[in-house]
């Protein structure tokens, strides 16, 4: 039994399933997980001593690569003054500065701390400030662990085949709409029939959680002009895309402004960090100025914050988007090529950084599509990669991430680890 084997069996005694979040069990792929010792650049040390070329990237925060010297002086110098306060900070005015200044559709912002928080503060607010209870959301997107956002999501709760969760009473999600995405017949019939009942739309701009699914032409403009027409709230959930492909996000990339905009992951570093903001007036019904609560002992932590304006900073300073966007495009193309060529039914989506495996011969652009895909091949692949060391998502239904500590060498590797994974297919 190797390290990592003898800390999972310890694990599962001690924490349900041997994990503290569910896809990280290999549940949906087999086997057993790896622990990882180290992280550096593009690189993880496992507890048992293999290297691997890393695609996770701590599921999206390491747009920088693990371990940046110049967030870890951040941190570092933030903890040689405390590590929390109780009390606002300076840290948190530059944070807010910062992402109203990036993020097209904040004028006023809120710190939490995880991307659940941020959706599930924003769905609240949308509720306080319109007066209405009901929500709209999408097939296949994931919004955290939010009680009535547990309705036909992605994420772990689509890998372990749980897409609505236990738990969750039915007269919470009965005030949740469940649509298909990319189809905007369907929004404008459900607003017209729930006329006077929708707070909230909320939509992962670019759906990361059901593999990736792009919007087609015009979708988010139609949406934006749906909410507009019925008085909903529009809410981007740009946990993932926020600053990943560009520095505001699908917003600035697409021209569309939500009403409220939901975020995490790259803005704390690699820290736990949430933050949900937009318009005055919206934001304002919040307490100590509104009528609606939404607290956090540890929000705006100054670990988090420190950490997050540093990755903020160097986003603005390097400006890596059009090379990471460049080996996006290489890694897609290349893979693509390499599976028509073997006769390999495969669709790999890419944005930017982001990119994804569907084993299916059709376009994937819905949630029932990405389902149908050949999820036994993602995990015979999955396997393959990891036995010659190359760290992708532990789930088909998760989104590949690049950083920008990867250069052309791991490109390279990586297509030849993809080239022999492939050949196994018989």
């Amino acid at each position: 039994m190797n390290e990592s084997q003898a800390l999972f069996e310890k694990a599962k005694k001690l924490i349900p399933g041997g994990v503290n979040s569910p896809v990280r069990a290999f549940r949906s792929v087999g086997g057993s997980p790896f622990f990882t010792a180290k992280a550096s650049g593009s690189r993880l040390l496992t507890a048992d001593g293999n290297e691997l070329i890393d695609y996770v990237c701590t599921w999206g925060p390491a747009i920088h690569g693990h371990d940046h010297p110049v967030i870890r002086e951040a941190i570092a110098d933030a903890l040689s003054k405390g590590t929390s306060f109780g009390t606002p900070g300076p840290a948190e005015v530059e944070m807010a500065e910062l992402i109203a200044e990036l993020v097209p559709s904040v004028e006023k912002v809120r710190m939490c701390n995880s991307g659940t928080e941020a959706t599930m503060s924003a769905i609240r607010l949308a509720r306080g400030f319109t007066g209405r209870d009901k929500v709209i959301k999408f097939a296949g997107c994931y919004h955290g662990h939010v009680d009535s956002l547990l309705v036909k999501a992605g994420s772990g709760a689509l890998t372990l085949g749980n897409p609505d969760s236990a738990g969750v009473p039915k007269s919470f999600a009965s005030e949740t709409i469940v649509l298909p995405f990319n189809n905007l017949d369907a929004v404008a019939k459900s607003l017209a029939s729930n006329a006077g009942q929708i707070a909230a739309l909320i939509v992962e701009p670019y759906p990361a959680n059901c593999g990736l699914i792009l919007p087609n032409e015009g979708y988010l403009k139609g949406l934006r002009k749906l909410c507009t027409e019925h008085g909903v709230i529009l809410i981007f959930d740009e946990v993932m895309t926020g600053f990943r492909l560009g520095l505001g996000g699908v917003q600035e990339e697409t021209g569309i402004t939500p009403d409220l905009t939901a975020m995490g992951k790259i803005i704390g570093g690699g820290l736990p960090v949430g933050a949900f903001g937009g318009r005055c007036e919206i934001m304002d019904c919040l307490a100590p100025l509104g009528p609606v609560y939404q607290a956090g002992t540890l929000s705006g932590n100054p670990l988090a914050m420190a950490a997050g304006i540093a990755s903020l900073k160097l986003l603005k300073s390097e400006s890596p988007y059009q090379r990471l966007n460049e080996m996006g495009k290489q890694i897609s193309s290349g893979l693509q090529t390499m599976a028509k060529d073997r006769g390999i039914p495969l669709q790999v989506p890419q944005t930017g950084s982001m990119f994804c495996l569907f084993f299916s011969d059709q376009n994937v652009t819905q949630f029932e599509q990405a389902v149908a895909a050949r999820h036994e091949h993602y995990n015979n692949f999955f396997h393959s990669c990891l036995n010659q060391g190359l760290y992708i998502p532990p789930s088909s239904y998760e989104t590949c991430f690049i950083s920008s500590a990867h250069g052309a060498e791991d490109v390279s590797k990586t297509l030849e680890i993809f080239e022999v994974a492939l050949s196994t297919f018989g």
